[in-house]
């Protein structure tokens, strides 16, 4: 991964990168070897290869995303956080060639949970997903870019997206850690196979952590309204319902969403709403296939696997992450 001298301006830095096929074409952070120097800190080996991305399976080493975090103006204590997230994207579930090549929409979300979410200034509140004094965009920026260098996505050449959409520049949010089922980081424990040794590509099982990433690839972003203010759950969760089973239907195939992972993000009043009635990952998912099976006569129709994720600010709209049609599951490691 290339650095420009010490002083080169933002302007050379962008151009001169952006020839190399470095870059989402938007202004970035020069590399100078100083600044990557100070995102290494003490790493102990820089340049240790930690898996091969797709589509060309370049390698992923710490040099190289502390380099984007450079790039995307992450603060330099990101690096732990960007290197579990693309090394958790190499998963088998995550279907990263896939998601790489695609002609569709694929793109990477980022949810980081615990204490480090703070530290590194992101926000799981108010305007988490645009623009503010958070780092949220510079964070999922750094990841996008990460895994865009290494694996050797261009556009029109190996990265083949008919629109794509804004996230493929960056998608990060911080969760509420007051939510009242718990954070991400219980799937670490629930589900010990999809933390993975990059080294080796072996799986191994890790304690539940208290920070953790979760990788998901997702189709776009859709805002979701209760369908009235009652207390009971229904109005919260027929209308989420709904727009999962949506998700699938808008596949063609609804076979297609037993192979995606769909997440729903409550801000903390609706999840105030919801608390009383327990986790509600089940009834979504139950309530979904309902509608599925309904609209479609197929019994093999399935909105499969739901996480629901407490964030944002104040308000009661909410916010329905579709998975990807093409076939990929979450996949949550420790950090």
């Amino acid at each position: 991964m290339r650095t420009v001298p010490e002083g080169t301006d933002v302007v050379d830095a962008t151009a001169t990168l952006l020839a190399a096929g470095i870059g989402d074409g938007l202004p970035v952070v020069p590399p100078t070897p100083s600044r990557v120097d100070a995102v290494l800190g003490g790493t102990a080996d820089p340049d240790a290869v930690l898996g091969a991305v797709p589509p060309l399976f370049g390698e992923l080493t710490p040099r190289l995303a502390a380099t984007c975090c450079v790039l995307a103006g992450a603060p330099p204590a990101a690096l732990p956080v960007v290197l579990a997230a693309a090394s958790a994207c190499l998963a088998p579930e995550v279907n990263m060639l896939g998601v790489a090549t695609t002609t569709g929409t694929a793109a990477i979300a980022l949810i980081v949970t615990g204490p480090v979410a703070h530290r590194l200034g992101l926000t799981h509140g108010t305007g988490m997903l645009g623009p503010g004094t958070h780092s949220n965009g510079a964070v999922g920026r750094a990841l996008a870019l990460t895994l865009a260098t290494a694996g050797g996505a261009a556009p029109g050449v190996t990265a083949m997206a008919t629109t794509a959409q804004p996230a493929r520049y960056t998608c990060c949010l911080a969760e509420d850690p007051d939510g009242p089922w718990g954070t991400l980081a219980r799937r670490v424990s629930e589900v010990p196979s999809r933390t993975l040794n990059v080294r080796n590509g072996t799986s191994l099982p890790h304690p539940a952590a208290p920070n953790a990433v979760t990788v998901l690839p997702i189709g776009g972003t859709a805002e979701v309204l209760p369908r009235d203010d009652r207390p009971d759950p229904d109005a919260v969760l027929d209308p989420l319902a709904d727009a999962l089973a949506g998700a699938v239907l808008a596949a063609g195939d609804p076979a297609r969403g037993r192979g995606m992972t769909q997440a729903v993000v409550l801000p903390p009043e609706v999840a105030a709403r919801l608390a009383p009635f327990g986790d509600p990952r089940t009834a979504l998912r139950e309530r979904a296939d309902a509608a599925l099976r309904a609209r479609t006569g197929a019994d093999h129709a399935s909105a499969a696997e739901v996480l629901a994720i407490v964030a944002g600010g104040p308000g009661i709209k909410m916010l329905h992450l579709p998975g990807w049609t093409g076939g990929s599951r979450a996949v949550t490691v420790p950090t």
